[in-house]
């Protein structure tokens, strides 16, 4: 495997341990639960990160179909276990683990098209001139390092809520700080 891909692999796993960390200490009430209103619950980031994974890497890089409905992502309030998450996030890894480990180092130079639903496009405020095909064009490289910062960003999120949620002094993330 390439070594930009297997750093970027192996964080994002890194996160998912994280994650499932954090879904583990939290019942399923909890884990829906929006701690003031306009928050996302810890689901809603779960259900996002596995719909931006999907999108960006399974669908951009790997050209399958988008099958994603990034809105319903945030408007959900439940439906769906811890256990039904987890696996839904470990699902779309195991998808893009095997998208990303067949590339070669040129194909981290090629350009790839991220498709978006017209509706998600309008909501990601984008300028009108940006909306005729509701497409976002991106280098693979610079597209890697997007969803990986992105996943991390989110991971953080995630266990803040878990430790507000369920206080603890324990250090979830395995570092100490």
């Amino acid at each position: 495997m390439i070594k930009l891909i297997q750093d970027v692999v192996e964080d994002m796993n890194k996160q998912l341990e994280r994650i499932e960390t954090s879904l583990n200490r939290l019942n399923d009430e909890q884990i829906w639960s929006r701690i003031q209103p306009g928050m996302n619950s810890v689901g809603n980031y779960c259900l996002h990160l596995a719909g931006n994974e999907y999108q960006n890497i399974v669908t951009g890089i790997g050209s399958k179909p988008l099958i994603r409905e990034r809105s319903v992502e945030f408007e959900t309030n439940g439906g769906f276990t811890r256990e039904e998450l987890i696996a839904k996030l470990r699902h779309v890894r195991s998808q893009s683990t095997e998208i990303l480990s067949s590339l070669a180092e040129e194909h981290l130079s090629r350009e790839v098209t991220i498709p978006y639903e017209l509706t998600d496009w309008n909501r990601m405020n984008r300028t009108e001139d940006e909306a005729k095909d509701a497409h976002e064009h991106k280098i693979v490289r610079s597209l890697l390092i997007k969803v990986a910062t992105h996943y991390g960003y989110h991971t953080g999120q995630i266990v803040l809520l878990s430790k507000i949620l369920q206080p603890s002094d324990e250090h979830l993330t395995g570092l100490y700080h």
